[in-house]
């Protein structure tokens, strides 16, 4: 696993252990083809990186012109691939890391969201728990995300979601191979 594009391009990434059932990085293919698609939306955005795993996705996003990121997760194996991964690709002045169980709400991160929100919110949970519906659900009464913010959640590419989730609603969805990914903004 490596990143992609951008300042830190081509540097490989810590990943799990192969008999780590916590985390499933996002594919370089599948990463790759989110990016292209979302651009634009990347450079000088405050990215949120929840369920972050390896942080993969939103240090491609800092590698691309990102301004900030906060990186959330609750496990070890993933808090210290986190840290390793930020300071490997040199990002630790514009990061942060928090641990949360995500799975009790998203509330605390009110405290801790930019005055204008995060542009860019990447969501991926483990596959297959609804757990990516609750936060959606959380996100869409909360006033964490900017105005033209973007939220992308990931999951299984056979999954269902709602075309609204209290104050989001989903614009496009790409799948690719057993990766979807579905792109949700605010409502007007």
């Amino acid at each position: 696993m490596r990143i992609i594009a951008g300042t830190a391009k081509g540097r490989r990434l810590f990943t799990p252990a192969k008999k780590s059932r916590r985390i499933r990085p996002t594919a370089d293919r599948a990463r790759e083809a989110l990016f292209s698609i979302i651009g634009k939306e990347v450079m000088g955005a405050a990215v949120l990186d929840l369920y972050a795993g390896t942080s993969a996705l939103g240090l491609e996003a800092l590698s691309r012109g990102a301004e900030s990121a906060l990186f959330v997760d609750l496990h070890n194996e993933a808090l210290g691939l986190i840290g390793k991964n930020i300071e490997l690709c040199g990002f630790s002045e514009r990061s942060r890391v928090v641990r949360r169980d995500l799975t009790k709400g998203l509330s605390f991160l009110e405290q801790q969201a930019p005055a204008t929100g995060y542009d860019l919110v990447f969501l991926d949970p483990p596959y297959g728990k609804e757990l990516a519906s609750k936060a959606l659900a959380d996100l869409g009464t909360m006033t964490l995300l900017a105005e033209d913010g973007l939220v992308i959640a990931e999951e299984e590419s056979g999954a269902e979601f709602a075309e609204v989730y209290q104050g989001l609603r989903l614009f496009d969805r790409r799948r690719y191979g057993d990766t979807g990914f579905w792109l949700f903004r605010p409502e007007e």
